[in-house]
């Protein structure tokens, strides 16, 4: 039973302690140096349509 349990979280601290340092990567340019991250695009709204599928005023 403690065989098991000692198992599950060494499992959990090692799936956890792998997301971390990839989520946090910083940007590189082409020649490998440090850059400023480019901001992200905003997302483009649809145009809003009503229940029969004919554009309509957004609220």
């Amino acid at each position: 039973m403690t065989k098991m349990v000692a198992t599950a979280l060494l499992g959990l601290a090692l799936t956890l302690g792998s997301v971390a340092p990839a989520s946090a990567a910083p940007c590189k340019d082409a020649k490998g140096k440090f850059v400023k991250c480019p901001q992200k695009a905003p997302v483009k709204k649809a145009p809003c349509k009503d229940a029969k599928g004919r554009f309509a005023k957004c609220k």
